[in-house]
């Protein structure tokens, strides 16, 4: 059995993420011993709005979108997101 290294503390939650994204974590985390969970009870937490925007704007969105290749809606979340977060 290999020794795993141990998992540095992150000073935010992007600072872990980009750790996740450049590691091999398999160096960190032994899978062989994951357990399965299943969260039955779970609510959804988003919360569906009315928005208007440009059609101009719903266009490039969904350009930029196809090309990251992630659905528009989710762009455009992730876009809200990154610019309310706090670091």
């Amino acid at each position: 059995m290999k020794k795993l290294k141990n998992i540095p503390y992150f000073k935010s939650e992007a600072e872990e993420r980009k750790f996740w994204q450049t590691i091999d974590s398999t160096e960190y985390v032994d899978y062989s011993k994951l357990e399965r969970w299943q969260f039955t009870n779970l609510k959804l937490t988003s919360k569906p709005i009315t928005i208007r925007l440009p059609e101009t704007l719903v266009d490039r969105l969904k350009v930029k979108a196809h090309q990251t290749d992630i659905p528009y809606q989710a762009l455009i979340k992730k876009i809200l997101f990154e610019a309310v977060a706090v670091d």
